[in-house]
């Protein structure tokens, strides 16, 4: 077990490069599965889920061959199983687009339900509506969903809520359909986009991505292709929060400032100053926040995932914060990690009021989920004293060397090792 040690309260300043987008990548991955050929795939960022990934598919039979740290060549010819067992699918919400990638592959797939991070029900409903309408039969048995068709035929799927995850496993499925998939309401992230983008670099006929209507001819055949994966949005957002947050200055470079819009309009509305860059936005504050009213939305929407780290931010804010979650039924639960550490807030469903203080006090708090945990983490650093985050294999999950990261930016944050002794005696 290990855990993040803070000394905070000061400003961090300096540059920081943003990895590649875990969003992105966890839908990558599988997706390889399709090609007919090799693939090598760049600016893969070094978190666990990617990790996990990597050796779900050399179970399932593919080559892994690591290039380096960012890159790795995947040969998913040798891939002869089509089941991903319950040891391979905890820990993480994107094995369920194994199911789509799988059946996509050869027709069948036996997959675990997901696991991930826990802040609400997140039924795959929408999920088995696309595959069916593919042709697919699908049932859950025994703990394991499975998806079989002799043949896939392009459909039409209207989508009953916007589900990225949906969007996604339904585009595996078709791409080599027979026919044209129509996928409506269809979600527009950017990693939807970089999806179509990789699919169709390796020969796949997909329009429409980025719009609420994705057009996706089916090809017999997809071959091998070199891919560089997008930056990361989420964790672009988090260091500019972290400016904000410790009134700090900030260049954070290899982002799409495209991407960052609607994180960049609510730092700017709480005081910050942003400049933009072609590939950098450089994000510096002097005072206190001011308080602003936050919606989480399917983008171009304010993201959700950026929802916890706002909620810190205004925590300290000069007046009372609004924030309604309009994705998932509950993502509060890092407010009460905050409430040790003094934060003043009310929840009522999917709304939480926050009356900001003057500072948080330091204390001991967990990462409840990964975005919790990074919410957390700007927690301690803008924070006077000792601050400790236990759980942080949440916050491995997604984000790349944090604790480095903060380090170059003048941040006291150390990783250290809890001892099984005091991990048990804490538990008893």
């Amino acid at each position: 077990m290990e855990k993040f040690v803070i000394n905070g309260g000061k400003p961090l300043r300096g540059t920081v490069r943003i990895s590649g987008a875990k969003n992105a990548a966890v839908a990558i991955l599988p997706a390889v599965l399709l090609s007919d050929e090799p693939c090598i795939i760049e600016n893969l960022p070094e978190i666990s889920d990617v990790a996990t990934l990597l050796d779900s598919l050399s179970i399932l039979g593919a080559q892994v061959k690591l290039i380096n740290k960012t890159t790795v060549q995947i040969d998913p010819r040798g891939a002869g199983s089509y089941v991903v067992s319950k040891e391979m699918a905890e820990g993480m919400r994107a094995s369920s687009y194994f199911l789509g990638a799988l059946l996509g592959r050869c027709g069948h797939a036996v997959v675990a339900p997901p696991g991930g991070c826990d802040f609400g029900v997140r039924p795959i409903d929408q999920h088995i509506k696309g595959f069916e309408t593919l042709g697919a039969e699908v049932s859950i048995e025994n703990g394991m969903v499975e998806a079989h068709a002799s043949d896939l035929f392009g459909g039409s799927v209207y989508l009953d809520m916007v589900s990225v995850g949906a969007t996604i496993n339904i585009m595996l499925a078709a791409v080599k359909a027979k026919g044209l998939t129509v996928i409506e309401n269809a979600a527009r992230e950017p990693h939807i986009v970089d999806l179509a983008n990789f699919l169709n670099s390796m020969g796949a006929n997909i329009m429409g991505a980025g719009t609420n209507a994705i057009k996706i001819r089916g090809v017999e055949h997809l071959h091998g292709t070199s891919y560089s994966i997008i930056p990361d949005q989420i964790e672009a957002g988090t260091y500019m929060v972290a400016a904000a947050a410790t009134k700090g200055d900030i260049l954070i470079e290899n982002v799409i400032p495209k991407h960052l819009e609607s994180i960049i309009a609510k730092i700017i509305e709480i005081g910050a100053t942003v400049t933009e860059y072609d590939e950098s936005v450089r994000v510096t504050m002097k005072t206190r926040p001011k308080k602003c009213t936050i919606k989480t939305m399917p983008h171009p929407g304010f993201p959700t995932d950026m929802q916890p780290q706002f909620g810190v931010l205004l925590s300290i804010a000069d007046g009372t914060s609004f924030i309604t979650e309009g994705v998932w039924e509950s993502r509060y639960r890092y407010l009460e990690q905050l409430a040790i550490m003094g934060a003043d807030f009310k929840v009522d469903g999917k709304t939480a009021m926050i009356t900001g203080v003057e500072s948080l006090k330091p204390a001991p708090v967990k990462a409840v989920d990964l975005r919790a945990g990074a919410a957390v983490i700007i927690a301690g650093l803008m924070t006077k004293g000792e601050t400790t985050v236990e759980q942080i294999q949440f916050i491995d999950r997604g984000y790349e060397h944090i604790a480095e990261k903060f380090t170059k930016l003048g941040a006291d944050i150390k990783r250290v090792t809890v001892s099984d002794n005091a991990a048990n005696t804490k538990m008893a």
